[in-house]
């Protein structure tokens, strides 16, 4: 047995539990720790039988609880590497400087150059160049935006493991295989898992459908698949300009035309259940999304094969057991 829960999908927060009869692993987990365990105690899941958690890129929808659940449970976390140091660097305190310090250091390094021109007209020697230190940013004292002090680390996990797009691994007796998504994160990935003759594929938050994708995709038997938006809501939804851009963009997010697109000419008909997810609560409509894809399926669709179903933002979708 298979069993694929999706706990939350939506630009804000997703979050997704696959589970084998013997193994259990978190996709993604970016609502907060308190309403993951919400979630999970809502769809029957237990967190506490959860063996590992796997990131599919580092936006905050799909981040925002990983530390703290990963403490709490004691359980690793697999990352790609550039991934893992995306998301250490989105939560290192930043520091800045104010203008009178930095009005100070272009006063010092005036001084300084000064003083190694003096020097060098002086006609003294190298050494006595050597003496006047160069200045940099770093020898200037910056003010952090956090309180001076000491935290914890914020980005401290119990442990880290990491994978490369393209190469297998296995957590449990789940077989994973981690494939390359075009997205505007640092190394974003779709994941499909494999157990007990079952085969199970997530590949949300990519801006088009490229080759990789539909081989790795290809024989899942659940099959969780991005369909954003509808184009007409989001031109003229109330989402900036730039925004509008972002998400239309090769590395944005799949709209219901792309993803009927998809289903219709290279989808291989074989899943028993699609669920579309990662539906914009702003520039979609659930039925939309629904509709594209059926029609996109046309005559294919069968009481026990290829059955849509709609992931949604505010609540966990029923367990999918095959």
């Amino acid at each position: 047995m298979m069993r694929m829960t999706v706990l939350a999908s939506g630009s804000k927060g997703n979050s997704t539990v696959v589970a084998s009869s013997r193994t259990r692993v978190l996709v993604d987990a970016g609502l907060s720790c308190r309403e993951l365990m919400r979630r999970m105690a809502i769809a029957g899941e237990d967190p506490s039988a959860l063996d590992a958690i796997l990131i599919t890129h580092e936006h905050l929808d799909h981040v925002a609880g990983l530390a703290v659940l990963a403490r709490k449970l004691r359980i690793p976390v697999f990352f790609t590497e550039q991934t893992h140091r995306a998301w250490v660097r989105m939560l290192t305190p930043k520091t800045t400087m104010t203008y009178a310090k930095w009005l100070d250091h272009l006063q010092k390094e005036k001084e300084a150059k000064a003083a190694r021109a003096a020097v060098q007209e002086s006609g003294r020697s190298a050494e006595d160049l050597c003496e006047i230190p160069a200045l940099s940013l770093e020898d200037v004292q910056v003010e952090e935006e956090a309180p001076a002090a000491v935290k914890a680390d914020p980005a401290s996990l119990p442990a880290v493991e990491y994978f490369r797009a393209g190469s297998n691994f296995s957590i449990g007796d789940i077989d994973i295989t981690p494939f390359t998504i075009p997205h505007d994160a640092a190394d974003p990935c779709g994941f499909v898992f494999a157990a007990e003759g079952i085969r199970m594929a997530i590949a949300t938050d990519l801006g088009y459908m490229p080759p990789n994708v539909k081989q790795a995709i290809a024989g899942s038997d659940v099959l969780l698949l991005e369909s954003n938006h509808d184009l007409e809501m989001l031109r003229d939804g109330p989402y900036p300009w730039s925004v509008k851009q972002r998400v239309l963009s090769r590395v944005g997010h799949l709209s219901n035309h792309a993803t009927a697109e998809f289903l219709a000419r290279d989808y291989d008909g074989g899943a028993a259940y699609i669920v579309l997810g990662h539906l914009s609560e702003s520039n979609n409509a659930p039925e939309l999304a629904r509709i594209s894809a059926e029609q996109a399926i046309g005559d294919r669709m069968r009481l026990l094969g290829n059955r849509i179903l709609l992931a949604e933002q505010a609540q966990p979708l029923e367990s999918i057991q095959l």
